[in-house]
C-alpha cells in the first residue's frame, strides 16, 4: 500500500491497534488455558476437592474427563 492508501487508512488505525491487542490477549489466554502445567495444577486441586469431600465421584469423573480433553486438545494444537 502506497503512501494515499496509509494516509487514507490512517482514521482506522485505533481499530487495527485494538484488534492486533485483541489478538494478543486470546492468544495468550489460549496458552494457558491449554497449558500442561496448568492443567495438571487443576487436577492436582480438584483431586483433593474430592479427598475433601467438595465434589462428588460423577462430579470428579467429569471435570477430570474435561481437563484430560483439555490436555489432549493442547498437545494436539502444537
Amino acid at each position: 500500500m502506497g503512501l494515499l492508501g496509509e494516509v487514507l487508512m490512517l482514521p482506522a488505525a485505533p481499530m487495527r491497534g485494538a484488534a492486533w491487542v485483541l489478538r494478543q490477549v486470546v492468544a495468550e489466554a489460549e496458552r494457558l488455558y491449554y497449558d500442561p502445567s496448568t492443567i495438571q495444577r487443576e487436577l492436582a486441586a480438584l483431586n483433593q476437592r474430592l479427598e475433601a469431600g467438595e465434589v462428588s465421584e460423577e462430579e470428579f469423573d467429569r471435570l477430570e474427563d474435561e481437563l484430560l480433553a483439555r490436555m489432549e486438545e493442547g498437545a494436539r494444537r502444537r
